[in-house]
């Protein structure tokens, strides 16, 4: 902790790169605040996560946080004391108080940290009370959503940045690294997603041991509580960006490409059925659910330069967690399942390297100048990465490096699967969500503009 308070200090200035340079900006004059005033809508595990390394920082006031939980509330503000900085405002008395929050003046930033179906209406909100808005993911749910992300943006010249900690990765800033040298070539192919097997967090009361609850919505507990409704009512890819969101900087998308078309297809949904079944007896009243989403859903998206990406969700069946990476080029492969490269003239013929030595060779300047400031954050350190992003990025009033833009695409593969599984895999159209600036944008350079 000392070490990244210490850091914060030293660079509140310098590392304004980290937060990288702006494309496509729509924003006011910067803030120029050494202090950023933060609040938090929603402080649940996720939320409580951004506090802790928020409390963190020198360079942060907690003015408010909001959150319909009292218990939540309680935990937070005791984080607060015991991290000894002043006690903020407390909002939450309905569902709609955070909108209260917004109006309050001492607030430059707002993290949102709540349940799917809030993150567009409380990002929206926040924008157009003028506030820098981080939000978790996934972003939206429908396509007008994502277009309402997008269009605020626009309208209010407020920026969005979805917190998409997964771009952040040790390994994955690695393998971009890679993918700008041209190490693997021309890229092809891609593959990614979520595959974690969530049945505990889905159905757990709270009252039973840890991971065999077969309870949600009002008697569950945590993300039991919401999370699981979505598994009984849709059929569609929910939770996309945890594997997108890198690959889409990997292959520029919004700038320079984008996302064109794609289809997708689902199994059987018996996952879980059969985990309420065995842990809650075959009469138990949810075991007459008939759960909607299929336990694999699988998309295909083709991209404008020629790309193909192979998107896989699967939280309802028993396997160990992967996100499934797979970054395929004209010279050579990475693969993060039994961490493997192959590059065409470098590697044995037909035989796999071990990934480290190359993960080793390509570690980013990011990480090997900041890991250790880190370590502890979460998520093997990249929280404190993508926060840190989102606080400098805010600090300026800049256009953060995953933006509105970004939020909208990788969302929009949530609504678009959805159509496409109801139609029997029929191809669904990507909107351009950049009206057509998709062409002239530039890329980031997350090794130069970082410095």
């Amino acid at each position: 902790m000392n070490k990244r308070r210490t850091f914060i200090k030293q660079t509140a200035v310098a590392t304004a790169g980290l937060a990288l340079a702006p494309n496509l900006t729509f924003g006011k004059n910067p803030l120029q605040t050494s202090k950023l005033n933060v609040s938090l809508i929603g402080v649940g595990l996720r939320g409580t996560n951004h506090l802790t390394n928020l409390l963190q920082r020198d360079d942060i006031n907690i003015t408010a946080i909001c959150d319909v939980d009292p218990n939540r509330i309680t935990i937070a503000q005791n984080h607060i004391s015991k991290a000894g900085a002043t006690a903020p405002k407390v909002f939450g008395k309905d569902d709609y108080d955070y909108r209260n929050m917004l109006q309050e003046k001492n607030i430059d930033a707002v993290i949102i940290s709540t349940p799917w179906l809030w993150h567009t209406r409380m990002a929206v909100d926040a924008m157009k009370a003028g506030k820098y808005t981080g939000v978790e993911v996934s972003a939206a749910n429908t396509m007008e959503e994502c277009w309402d992300l997008v269009n605020t943006h626009e309208e209010t010249g407020s920026h969005l940045m979805i917190l998409e900690n997964v771009n952040y990765r040790r390994d994955i800033l690695a393998i971009l690294n890679m993918v700008r040298e041209n190490v693997f070539g021309e890229l092809l192919h891609f593959r990614c997603g979520y595959q974690h097997d969530l049945r505990f967090v889905k159905l757990n009361d709270g009252k039973t041991a840890y991971g065999k609850g077969v309870e949600f919505g009002d008697k569950g507990i945590s993300e039991s509580k919401w999370r699981t409704q979505h598994s009984l009512l849709r059929n569609g890819d929910v939770y996309p960006t945890h594997g997108v969101g890198p690959v889409a900087t990997m292959c520029d998308v919004n700038r320079g490409n984008r996302f064109v078309s794609m289809t997708s297809h689902a199994t059987k949904g018996v996952g879980l059925h059969n985990y309420i079944v065995k842990n809650g007896g075959k009469d138990h009243p949810n075991a007459k659910l008939k759960f909607k989403q299929g336990d694999i859903i699988t998309s295909t998206i083709d991209t404008a330069n020629g790309e193909t990406i192979i998107v896989t969700h699967d939280c309802n069946s028993p396997r160990p967690y992967s996100l499934g990476f797979r970054v395929q080029g004209s010279e050579g492969l990475w693969e993060v399942d039994g961490s493997r490269i192959y590059v065409e003239g470098k590697s044995e013929p037909h035989r796999w390297d071990e990934a480290q030595p190359w993960l080793d060779k390509y570690d980013h300047p990011l990480w090997k100048k900041y890991g250790e400031y880190a370590a502890g954050s979460g998520h093997g350190g990249m929280d404190f990465f993508v926060l840190n992003s989102f606080v400098e990025s805010a600090k300026q009033n800049i256009a953060p490096p995953l933006d509105a833009y970004d939020a909208a695409a990788w969302s929009a593969i949530t609504p678009l699967s959805e159509t496409s599984i109801a139609n029997n895999g029929e191809p669904q159209d990507f909107p351009d969500f950049t009206r057509g600036l998709w062409v002239s944008r530039k890329p980031y350079n997350w090794i130069k503009d970082t410095y």
